[in-house]
C-alpha cells in the first residue's frame, strides 16, 4: 500500500506541474501580452525576457515538487499510523 501512496503521489505532482505550467502561461501571457518564450524561432524575445520566464517557471515548479512532496510524506505518515490502530 505504500508503493500505492508513493505512485498517486507521483500522479499528483506529474499534474500539479502541468497545471502549474498553463497557469504561468497564462499569467505570463496575460500580463505581458505576449506568448511565453519556449524556443520558437518565430517569436522573438530578448535574453531578460527569457531568463525572467524561465525564474519565474522554476520557482513555481520548485514550489509544486515541495508541495506534493510534503503531501505525499503527510498521507504516507497518516497511513502507517491508521495500520498500527488496526
Amino acid at each position: 500500500m505504500n508503493l500505492l501512496i508513493k505512485l498517486l503521489g507521483t500522479g499528483v505532482s506529474l499534474a500539479a506541474g502541468f497545471a502549474g505550467t498553463k497557469l504561468v502561461d497564462a499569467l505570463w501571457e496575460k500580463s505581458t501580452g505576449s506568448k511565453p518564450p519556449k524556443g520558437d524561432d518565430d517569436v522573438p524575445t530578448t535574453l531578460r525576457t527569457a531568463l525572467t520566464f524561465a525564474l519565474i517557471s522554476a520557482s513555481v515548479s520548485a514550489i509544486i515538487q515541495v508541495l506534493a512532496n510534503r503531501g505525499t510524506q503527510r498521507a504516507i505518515t497518516r497511513f502507517a499510523k491508521t495500520q498500527d490502530i488496526v
